[in-house]
């Protein structure tokens, strides 16, 4: 009772495409699409625009003074990508 068979969505989908129109629905499903597109595009050029436009972070040393007595401290030499 708790699941629908495929009758009851091919219902639902006669009474949407009847309510709204095969025309109003494919607007709709070309602007979403668009939407999405441009979405990806703007996450996808928003991270090719802040790594190109940055400038190389300078590697830093780690000296013996700055060195924490902490037993949990693990020493590993930082390198850069190249």
């Amino acid at each position: 009772m708790g699941s629908f068979s495929i009758w009851h969505w091919l219902i639902v989908l006669l009474v949407v495409v009847l309510i709204f129109g095969t025309k109003k629905l494919k607007n709709i499903g070309s602007d979403l699409g668009g939407a999405v597109k441009g979405f990806k595009d703007g996450v996808k050029g928003g991270q090719d625009s802040s790594d190109a436009n940055a400038p190389p972070a300078a590697a830093q040393q780690v000296t013996g003074a700055a060195k924490t007595a902490d037993a949990n401290t693990v020493d590993v030499e930082a390198k850069t990508k190249s």
